[in-house]
């Protein structure tokens, strides 16, 4: 196999490019869960653009949309004003999954994408309420914009601000603290209610039901629960960031839906425009949509080729349950494959919920070794958590089971060529 030639990338592009180093490749064409470079060689893609890509690469449906909605000159750029191609967004947005929900939501859109929505959720917090703080989690990664900076974890990504991060107070996420289970909440309930604890009572708490950045640290839905009534107790909003996990990548549209609490804002990026193209959208409990006409802004809100491509994805994946049935038995077959495997090294397990799961390494080099060789062989799967330790599995919803399978088999294949001679 021939070098690719990344010669114009290495001298005029930026030294903050990632994913292209660890996958050396000019990739040309892509179409269901595959990618193709430019000299023919196929990957099978585990990644689906960070999560951008839930239904695949270049799904006919959302595409054949998309061309007849340019071939009639459509709007493409339209700032906030009504459009034809909003109009049907919302509607279906109402009527596939907001009502059968019972969601009573406003619909902002903040900008394109994930960071945008998260800074307006943020700010529309601290207006309602009038207060500064807000209470994040360990490990959490929420974007890379200052104000969502300010609740992420990681201090590499936090360190690249140059600039203090304040307003953001952590606390421990389920499971970060392994005595913490029977009374997860005790810490955060005392510093709250005590007046001499320093901590102001904060605007909002903003969390993932899984931290896929983080490495795959799922909420149980009890945890969930549980955060949910200390908010509504102390009359703290609570922010749901549904940004990767969102769009059915945990089974159902919304990742929080499992626990049966209703957030008073959720914020949604990624997979929503359906098509990889950029949107994001923020959902709001309709009195706490107080923004005067032009407070919060952006010149990219109006993606109206992303309206298009997120209608059709809602109508014909969200109509009825097959997709989510289908996501929660993948996610089965995924769990018991990659537990066997588990099962035959030390220093391995595996941990997820629908179609996100990770295999986490006791020994940190190993994931991002094991990605590589898999990469080798081709498949396209990422790492994550703080010190990379977990090989992060997102393939797209509509991955058929052969294409796991296979997917699966590389893994296990450069699992055993990392860890030969460790095996139990």
């Amino acid at each position: 196999m021939t070098a690719p030639d990344l010669t114009i990338f290495d001298e005029l592009e930026s030294n903050v490019r990632g994913y292209c180093r660890s996958w050396p490749a000019v990739f040309d064409t892509a179409s269901g869960a595959w990618l193709r470079d430019e000299d023919g060689r196929d990957y099978l893609d585990f990644f689906a653009g960070a999560g951008a890509l839930n239904y695949g690469h270049n799904n006919p449906v959302l595409k054949e949309a998309l061309l007849d909605y340019l071939g009639g000159d459509g709007i493409t750029h339209g700032l906030d004003m009504a459009t034809v191609a909003k109009r049907r967004l919302l509607e279906t947005l109402q009527r596939t999954i907001l009502q059968p929900r019972g969601l009573d939501y406003k619909v902002q859109f903040p900008g394109p994408t994930g960071a945008n929505a998260v800074e307006a959720a943020l700010k529309l917090a601290r207006k309602v309420t009038g207060r500064t703080t807000i209470l994040n989690f360990t490990n959490a990664f929420h974007g890379m914009t200052l104000g969502a900076l300010a609740v992420t974890g990681n201090a590499a990504k936090r360190a690249g601000a140059g600039v203090p991060l304040p307003h953001a107070t952590p606390m421990p996420f389920d499971g970060y603290l392994p005595d913490s289970q029977d009374d997860p909440f005790v810490w955060m309930e005392t510093i709250l209610d005590d007046a001499s604890s320093g901590v102001d009572k904060p605007a909002a708490v903003i969390v993932e039901t899984v931290q896929g950045e983080g490495g795959v640290n799922i909420a149980r839905p009890e945890w969930l629960c549980s955060l949910s009534q200390l908010c509504s107790a102390r009359e703290i909003l609570l922010i749901v960031d549904d940004v990767q996990m969102g769009c059915g990548r945990t089974g159902p549209f919304f990742s929080f839906e499992e626990a049966g609490i209703i957030p008073d804002i959720v914020t949604l990026s990624k997979s929503i425009g359906g098509y990889g193209l950029p949107m994001a959208l923020v959902l709001m409990r309709p009195e706490l949509d107080q923004w005067a006409p032009g407070e919060h802004n952006g010149t990219f809100r109006g993606n109206n080729p992303a309206f298009v491509t997120a209608t059709v994805a809602l109508e014909h994946y969200w109509s009825d349950t097959l997709l989510s049935t289908a996501t929660l038995a993948k996610g089965e077959l995924v769990h018991r494959t990659l537990d066997e495997m588990c099962g035959s090294f030390e220093g391995l397990s595996t941990r997820g919920r629908g179609l996100v799961h990770g295999v986490v390494f006791d020994e940190p080099s190993q994931a991002g070794k094991v990605s590589q060789v898999a990469f080798e062989h081709g498949l396209l799967v990422e790492t994550s958590g703080a010190q990379d330790e977990v090989m992060k599995l997102l393939p797209p919803l509509t991955i058929t089971e052969p294409e796991l399978d296979h997917g699966l088999a590389i893994i296990a294949d450069a699992v055993a060529v990392v860890c030969d001679g460790k095996g139990r």
